[in-house]
């Protein structure tokens, strides 16, 4: 399933009701979920950490540990809910997850790391894939990055999602680690060089269409996180560019849909908030964005929201012919 682009694993982002958003504008992007424990998957409420609606696929599952046991048996557990990839977190560089063993610091251990892919790839039949860093530290060298990366090969795994930075695990936030450690897409496309029968995607600073054509040139994939989250529309252009699909949904007609999917989710429990504050950046760029971002903040992405005001915002659109500069 050689996936050209795919929206990234974000934290407090890319739930359930984000990836059933951001489907109805692309049908051919790879979507992730936000990274979930193992220890959690094995333990907690499984059904509310893993439902999915079955729109939201291709969807990939991705979680985070360093117990080979425990994440054989998480992915398992993916499999049986119907994901169609597992893919293990080492590139988150927090001090949490760090306290925990996972993320970005396993890139130290490298030969734990082999033990927990050919344990998740002997759990299930779907595939395995790392997201993982070029380095850490003071640790930014390709020859330690290769070593890294044909150990995880060894293992069973041939899908390799490179965030093309660096992890710095102390003294930087997550936030910071996203910026401040310069990109080296080089290291990348070397990768794909020595490994060329595997897949390598390529992470981190993409925010053009153009960019994304340019690194496809040079590797299998682009995975693309923030520049999505922010301007989701985004989405529309790559579906036209990339996959030579015309038949986009305007932005109009992606709310219209989504506020169906909104109306069942109230009857099930959901907030109108947990939904809508996905949306904050739908007509990013378009001449009336101020207007929806403001009133959402205010009227939609607070915990006593009611459907009324979603009604309302709806005739506003059409009525002031919003939904015109904006649905295109």
């Amino acid at each position: 399933m050689l996936r050209k682009v795919s929206v990234a694993p974000m934290m407090d982002c890319t739930d359930r009701h984000d990836r059933f958003f951001l489907r109805l504008i692309s049908k051919n992007v790879m979507l992730y979920s936000e990274m979930i424990v193992a220890e959690a998957i094995k333990r907690g409420d499984k059904k509310s950490l893993l439902n999915f609606n079955i729109k939201e696929k291709p969807l990939a599952l991705q979680i985070g540990g360093s117990s080979p046991k425990i994440l054989g048996e998480s992915a398992k557990i993916g499999e049986d809910f119907g994901y169609d990839e597992i893919n293990l977190n080492l590139g988150c560089p927090s001090k949490k997850v760090q306290k925990n063993k996972f993320g970005a610091c396993l890139m130290q251990e490298p030969d734990l790391v082999a033990e927990c892919v050919n344990q998740m790839k002997n759990s299930c039949k779907i595939p395995i894939s790392v997201k993982t860093r070029i380095g850490f530290d003071d640790q930014e060298d390709y020859d330690y990055l290769k070593s890294f990366i044909k150990k995880i090969k060894d293992a069973g795994c041939n899908i390799f999602i490179i965030h093309a930075r660096k992890a710095i695990l102390k003294n930087l936030s997550p936030k910071q680690n996203l910026r401040v450690p310069p990109l080296n897409y080089e290291f990348v496309y070397r990768l794909k060089k020595d490994f060329f029968k595997d897949e390598v995607i390529l992470n981190g600073g993409v925010v053009t269409t153009n960019q994304l054509k340019n690194h496809l040139k040079k590797v299998d994939g682009v995975m693309i996180g923030r520049a999505i989250y922010h301007s989701p529309y985004l989405l529309s252009e790559i579906e036209k560019e990339i996959f030579n699909n015309n038949n986009v949904p305007t932005r109009l007609e992606v709310m219209e849909e989504l506020i169906k999917y909104l109306k069942y989710e109230l009857t099930k429990g959901v907030r109108i908030n947990q939904i809508m504050r996905h949306t904050l950046g739908l007509f990013h760029g378009q001449e009336g964005s101020s207007f929806w971002k403001r009133y959402l903040s205010k009227n939609m992405c607070v915990r006593d929201s009611d459907l009324q005001k979603v009604n309302h915002i709806m005739d506003h659109l059409k009525k002031n012919n919003i939904s015109t500069n904006l649905g295109t």
